[in-house]
């Protein structure tokens, strides 16, 4: 840190009944009065290089012995203004980053300019401000972080944007061109330490000591030279909303909406500023993809519900998240609802306002390459070879999307079983976001299915029509082996999804086992009917269990086929019973509904596949 002595003269102020004065053998003839301090001097050496003053004492009545001259509105206080008055009298004073600012704003005030005297204080304070100050890095920060004190001096003053320039012009050259970092010169830091910046970005974690109307010109001003990449500004943001932001993390979050962070609720006030706060560094965020991460993204979004930042703020975060949707975490979408008018207790529509920012910059895969017109071939200057190029480019990046889709639908499934155990989740909700999701996406629907299981269980007053539509977000052909088994003794579901499971996954058997080389007519026929065809989804993915021991899928103490057949005859004779599995025609002939057409085949399901074979042997003899 650079200093600065002026004055040859030792300290001869000292303080008498609350008054300070200088100890000379002229006796004082001027009082100076500041806000709670009180000054004995003189006028001619003050005056000699203060206009202000001698401007005062020429308007201002002369008492008898002393005049008074009051500054109310000094800049400063009395510790700043006895650095200018020394100055006067010619006694040593020292300079540095931490007092230039305030001494400069004092300077200014009382006037004490060239017109008064030549090299008066002011021509001197400034060519160490400029020679020294601004040169180096450390008391860049230090002096623009004082600016604070005077934001209006230092701002027509020009200290504030000289300062905000030094420091962005030091980011934006080579480390080595500028003097140490302030974090780097104070030596290494722990090996525990939160936040380590890159090399290349060395002057985050610096600047993070800045308040944020200073930090919010400063990154500004580096994003403006165009040399800093955006992944390096991202990180420089981290930095200081780990700083600066209160805690946010999922364990300091409890379920409740009660259970707010102590540095959040301490008062309005606080709230107001974290606010402010926050949204200046959404503000800030690069614009480009990949320049923070998604978990960083998700974090100010759970704060910035929290803090109740403007819905622009959170819409723009939510944006930001659904363009690198597939990079976040089942812990990184909890965020909790404050909501007055819901009492769920995550957020479910803003993840929904997420997941459709993500399908919005999907892209379909090109299905042939571009093709030139006839008789332009000649004119254009790429080769087909180029063509051939972009194309392959172009189907990469199209797989690429397709790739992320995959990824974004295991994440929502899983999303969905950890909301599933809300007991305020509407149903709604669940089969919009199950929904969002395009089929292709879900090669298997395991991870949904222990959703839909894991919610039945947490809504056992659910109607039966409501059970049902829940149900219809599932595809039984994609679900695996162990689901199939799960879901044939699952008795919260629906008897329509447990015999549908169960006749396809006997159909899929056969088929798999290479017993039975094609269906039947009849069959391939209600298959059409249902748009299904087994063949076409030989197996899905095995499950993991990751949700508590009474929601894991066992296979053990299973019951066998034909007992469970036969008590699933017996709940679809009652089911018969019921009006809504019947259609009323307008030929006024009733038709039993589709579930009666999947249990009319044979009591036990092995004669049924035979009877298959067999026609299907037959039919090979007489090739």
């Amino acid at each position: 840190m650079k200093f600065m002595k002026l004055g040859s003269r030792p300290d001869t102020f000292y303080t008498a009944e609350a008054v300070r004065s200088v100890s000379t053998e002229v006796s004082s003839d001027l009082i100076i009065q500041l806000k709670g301090s009180r000054y004995l001097l003189h006028k001619f050496p003050l005056l000699s290089k203060c206009l202000r003053l001698q401007r005062l004492c020429s308007e201002s009545p002369e008492s008898s012995q002393h005049q008074i001259i009051k500054l109310p509105d000094f800049p400063g206080g009395s510790e700043t203004f006895e650095i200018c008055a020394k100055f006067c009298y010619g006694i040593t004073i020292t300079l540095s980053a931490h007092n230039i600012v305030s001494v400069r704003c004092a300077a200014e005030y009382l006037e004490m300019t060239e017109d008064v005297e030549k090299g008066n204080f002011i021509y001197k304070l400034e060519f160490f401000f400029n020679s020294c100050i601004l040169q180096g890095w450390k008391d860049s920060i230090v002096a623009l972080q004082s600016t604070k004190s005077f934001p209006l001096w230092s701002e027509d003053l020009g200290i504030t944007s000289r300062c905000i320039d030094a420091i962005a012009s030091k980011v934006l050259s080579h480390p080595s061109k500028a003097n140490l970092s302030n974090s780097y010169s104070r030596g290494r830091r722990d090996e525990n330490q939160r936040h380590k910046p890159s090399p290349k970005g060395w002057w985050a974690e610096d600047i993070a000591q800045l308040g944020i109307d200073l930090y919010w010109r400063t990154i500004i001003a580096i994003k403006s030279g165009g040399m800093i990449p955006s992944n390096l500004i991202g990180e420089a943001l981290q930095i200081y909303a780990s700083r600066w932001l209160p805690s946010m993390s999922k364990d300091g979050i409890a379920a409740n909406k009660q259970h707010v962070p102590d540095s959040v609720s301490v008062s309005g006030e606080i709230t107001s500023k974290h606010r402010l706060l926050l949204e200046s560094i959404v503000s800030l965020l690069p614009s480009e993809r990949g320049a923070v991460s998604c978990s960083f993204l998700l974090k100010l979004l759970k704060a910035a519900n929290i803090l109740g930042a403007s819905s622009s703020s959170k819409m723009e975060l939510a944006r930001r998240v659904g363009i690198q949707l597939e990079e976040a975490t089942v812990s990184d979408l909890l965020i909790p609802s404050l909501s007055h008018t819901s009492d769920t207790v995550y957020d479910v529509d803003i993840v929904m306002s997420i997941l459709e920012h993500f399908m919005l910059q999907g892209q379909s895969p090109p299905t042939s390459p571009p093709r030139a017109k006839e008789g332009l071939d000649r004119r254009r200057s790429r080769s087909a070879e180029n063509i051939d190029f972009e194309f392959q480019e172009s189907r990469r990046s199209s797989s690429a999307s397709h790739s992320s889709k995959l990824k974004v639908a295991k994440l929502v499934d899983r999303y969905l079983q950890e909301i599933a155990r809300d007991v305020n989740l509407p149903l709604s909700k669940v089969i919009q976001l199950a929904e969002a999701i395009p089929d292709f996406a879900r090669p298997d629907h395991d991870d949904l299915y222990r959703a839909v299981d894991i919610y039945l269980k947490a809504h056992p007053d659910l109607t039966k029509s409501e059970r049902k539509q829940l149900c219809r977000i599932l595809d039984c052909k994609k679900l695996s082996m162990e689901a199939c088994m799960h879901a044939a003794q699952n008795e919260l579901l629906p008897l329509r999804v447990v015999v549908q499971v169960l006749f396809y996954e006997q159909v899929r058997t056969a088929l798999a086992g290479g017993q039975l080389t094609e269906l039947p007519s009849n069959i391939k026929t209600l298959l059409a009917v249902h748009e299904d065809d087994p063949a076409r989804h030989p197996h899905s993915l095995s499950i993991t269990a990751t949700g508590p021991e009474d929601d894991e899928w066992s296979v053990s103490g299973l019951k066998s086929s034909r007992s469970k057949l036969s008590t699933l005859r017996m709940k679809l004779a009652e089911e018969d019973n019921n009006v809504d599995d019947n259609v009323i025609h307008q030929d006024g002939i009733r038709k039993t509904s589709r579930l009666k057409a999947f249990c009319s085949f044979p009591t036990r399901p092995k004669k049924m596949f035979n009877k298959f074979w067999s026609m299907n042997r037959s039919a090979n003899e007489k090739h």
